[in-house]
């Protein structure tokens, strides 16, 4: 049943003139008694996509704003929603890879509670139409990276979806800064919301114009992810956990230095004790100092210790195996080796501890 709350549609465009009219057409056959607008943010493509729009405008509820010397499909979405009516939005590409049935569900979403709706391609019944092996890689490692590095994002499986709704009220004075092509990352970590569903849909290929993926967008993509970081207090808790690995490092020289030298203590016996304080040491440093946010809702004390002993354990194995691969595989010098291993169980301490110990 349609809603009653005015529904607009953000499509960002460039030099998408082929696509607009066969868009517009669907968008309509699915939108069928819904109060809807369809407001299409174009980055001054310059194919006369301007003057077909205002002609369409005489058959259905589209209208269009163009962007003149900036670029970008995910602020090219925020520069939209400053031009939007509705309480309700839905950002769709234009290049019918998003196929516009799946809208009624998504809207469906969000009348049941939702305040933000996630067409995913990462959830039963999802999927990629025609996607070799590199570029489903690469939307792989794009969505492990925003789950590690930005814990928000884990209650959605396919944070890099581009096709999604949202109640308007989730942005209501939010500054929105994204980079690229995610602006979901932006709501998913800044926006106010408390219920998130994702539904599934397949991702079609493009039959019409060029994709716009490019190495630039990767790069871009990265860019994204620090500055999240940053507002978010990510990126300073990275900062801390570093550090507390560093007096780490000062409690085991040290308490090796004192057992072996002053203690007369078997060298491999003050080593061993000199590891499990150095690990004591950190995980109580880092769960009064580093994730004293998240300790409430992660079991007591005891049990993140045991968890912080097993990822630290294993660290060491990682450490380890880098070091050897490196080392007697590919005959890397020893101390470069060592050095990369140690970057290795560093960012294996981190990503697993912000995943498990202190979620």
């Amino acid at each position: 049943m349609p809603l009653k709350s005015k529904i607009s549609l953000v499509v960002p465009t460039y030099k998408e003139r082929d696509n607009i009219v066969p868009l517009a057409e669907q968008l309509h056959r699915v939108l069928a008694g819904y109060d809807y607008e369809m407001v299409l943010v174009d980055d001054d493509s310059g194919d006369g996509s301007v003057e077909m729009v205002a002609s369409l405008a005489k058959q259905y509820p589209v209208r269009m704003v163009v962007r003149r010397n900036e670029r970008g499909l995910a602020t090219a979405v925020v520069y939209g929603l400053a031009h939007i009516s509705g309480e309700l939005v839905v950002v769709i590409d234009a290049d019918l890879q998003h196929p516009p049935e799946v809208i009624p569900r998504l809207l469906e979403a969000l009348d049941s509670g939702a305040d933000i709706a996630v067409a995913s391609r990462y959830i039963p019944g999802g999927g990629c139409e025609g996607w070799g092996l590199t570029r489903r890689l690469i939307s792989r490692v794009a969505t492990i990276l925003a789950h590690l590095f930005l814990p928000s994002t884990r209650a959605v499986k396919d944070p890099m979806s581009g096709f999604f709704a949202f109640r308007r009220l989730v942005v209501a004075g939010v500054s929105l800064q994204p980079i690229g092509y995610k602006v979901l990352l932006e709501l998913l970590v800044l926006g106010k919301f408390q219920h998130v569903v994702e539904v599934p849909y397949i991702f079609k290929t493009r039959s019409r114009g060029q994709s716009k993926l490019n190495p630039r967008q990767q790069i871009d993509y990265l860019k994204h992810i620090y500055r999240l970081m940053r507002r978010t207090g990510e990126l300073w808790r990275l900062v801390k956990f570093a550090a507390v690995g560093v007096s780490g490092i000062v409690v085991n020289v040290g308490l090796y230095w004192l057992l072996t030298r002053l203690g007369g203590l078997e060298r491999l016996v003050a080593l061993v004790i000199s590891i499990e304080a150095s690990i004591i040491s950190n995980f109580t440093l880092n769960d009064y100092f580093t994730f004293r946010d998240r300790r409430s809702a992660q079991g007591g004390f005891l049990t993140r210790l045991l968890k912080f002993n097993v990822v630290s354990l294993t660290a060491l194995g990682v450490n380890l195996g880098v070091f050897w691969l490196l080392t007697y595989v590919f005959n890397i010098y020893d101390l470069l080796s060592n050095l990369v291993g140690i970057v290795f169980a560093f960012l294996w301490n981190y990503l697993v501890n912000t995943w498990w110990t202190w979620r």
